[in-house]
Order: structure tokens, then C-alpha cells, then sequence
């Protein structure tokens, strides 16, 4: 495969970093874009300094589209699509043995995978307009790799909501009342001075305590390295059935 356009990188702020992703495709996200996320969120956890993560893209309209259907087309084995599927459990896995609370910015529209990342984050500011869909079932998959993290922020009755209609929208307020944003602001000027103060006071927060409470946020989801790459040999199935195959084709021409 080309090498994937976009970009990973990170920030420090005093006490804070921002890990930053960009696609140019709605900010949709290519395996070697995934590894990369993967290894900055696991490098700001392993830093000393560092007491709070904001994850966040590029932009000003999109969070993130979810997988790159662009990779998707190029996925000719099962073993290539685990693969590819097994870059969104990695994230979400660094995310939730990350021993520093991460904060996710959400300034656009989130779909499928892009979800799973906003739901793995401790703490999601959002912004009027943010809405979410969890597409997979369209496109002949399933959520499979990003449905424990769903499941466990919103609930089963939400999250089976999102993954059977999964041609329709909802909206910020939606997901705030469901539990998947703790904040909706009218403009991007009043989110971003939501996020500061929250970031101020996590960075002078007790740092022992702050692990202790990442610990009993994510209590009993130890066995989810083997769970979520379980669930990424299911997709990488399922992503070369014709249905499927069909779907992703006709995603590409539009």
C-alpha cells in the first residue's frame, strides 16, 4: 500500500499534551494513521510530566469519519483486515491503560470508528453540530471492535440503538444526554474555554490520585487486548464479503 497521507503528532503544554490526527478524507483514519495515534497516546502516558491528554483532529468541521474507506477497497485477505481493524483496538486499548485522563475536543461530526475513540476517552467536550452515526452495519460489518467501549460509556440499549439504525444522525445533544459527551457548547470559542479550564485543573491535580481514578474508571476491562482483537478477526471477515465489498465500492465513486 502508498503511504498514507495525513499526520499524527503531539504538543506539550506544560503538564498537558495535545495529540493531534489529520486526514485529508474527513479526517478518516488509515492503519498507519492508527499505529501512529497508538504510539503517541501510549508515549504521552509513559511521560512523567505529563498529567492530562487531549486528543483532538484537525479542522474545524469533521472529528473523524472513522476507517479510511480508500484502505478498506485495497483489503484483500482476512488476515490484511484483522489487521487493519486491529489499528482501532490498539488506540482504544493505549487509551484505556493510559494511567493520564484524556480529553477528547470534539469540534465535528463523528462516524463509526471515530466514535469508538470519543466514547474511549475519559472526558468529550463537543460542539453544536457535533453529531454521530455508527455506519458499519451499512457498509456489511459490523462495530464490532469499537462496540465494548460503546456499550460501556452508553449502555446496551444505546448502543444497540446506534448499531442497528445506522444510516441515521444524532445529534450532540443527543449524545450528551446519552452519556457519550459531557459537555455541548454553542461555538468552538466557548468549547476551547471549557477544555482550558479543565486542563488547568487536571495539570495541577495529584497525579497518583489521577491514576488511581483512570484504574476504577476502566475496572474490569483487563482481558479487552485479547476481547477487541477477537472482535478485529470478525470485521476483517466480514469487510471482504461482497456485500461489503459493494458498499465500500460505492463509497469510493461517490
Amino acid at each position: 500500500m502508498e503511504q498514507a497521507p495525513g499526520y499524527v503528532k503531539s504538543e506539550r503544554h506544560g503538564h498537558a499534551v495535545i495529540v493531534e490526527f489529520f486526514h485529508p478524507q474527513s479526517n478518516s483514519l488509515p492503519l498507519a494513521l492508527l499505529n501512529n495515534l497508538a504510539s503517541h497516546i501510549l508515549e504521552a502516558g509513559l511521560d512523567e510530566e505529563v498529567r492530562v491528554i487531549i486528543l483532538q483532529s484537525a479542522g474545524d468541521r469533521v472529528f473523524c469519519a472513522g476507517a479510511s474507506f480508500q484502505e478498506l477497497s485495497q483489503i484483500k485477505t482476512a488476515r490484511a483486515g484483522e489487521e487493519f481493524f486491529n489499528g482501532f483496538a490498539s488506540v482504544i486499548n493505549n487509551m484505556r491503560k493510559c494511567p493520564k485522563l484524556i480529553i477528547a475536543r470534539v469540534q465535528g461530526k463523528a462516524v463509526g470508528g471515530g466514535v469508538g475513540l470519543i466514547a474511549a476517552a475519559d472526558y468529550a467536550i463537543a460542539v453544536a453540530g457535533a453529531d454521530i452515526k455508527l455506519s458499519e452495519l451499512e457498509i456489511g460489518i459490523g462495530p464490532f471492535v469499537v462496540g465494548p467501549v460503546l456499550e460501556r460509556k452508553l449502555g446496551l440499549s444505546v448502543f444497540s440503538q446506534l448499531a442497528i439504525d445506522a444510516g441515521s444522525w444524532r445529534t450532540a445533544d443527543w449524545a450528551k444526554t446519552r452519556g457519550l459527551y459531557s459537555e455541548v457548547h454553542a461555538t468552538l470559542y466557548d468549547l476551547d474555554e471549557s477544555l482550558q479550564r479543565l486542563t488547568q485543573r487536571i495539570s495541577h491535580s495529584n497525579p497518583k490520585a489521577v491514576k488511581e481514578i483512570k484504574k476504577m474508571f476502566w475496572h474490569g476491562t483487563d482481558h479487552w487486548d485479547q476481547l477487541l482483537s477477537e472482535r478485529a478477526k470478525i470485521s476483517g471477515s466480514l469487510i471482504l464479503s461482497p456485500l461489503a465489498q459493494q458498499a465500500i465500492s460505492l463509497h469510493n465513486k461517490a
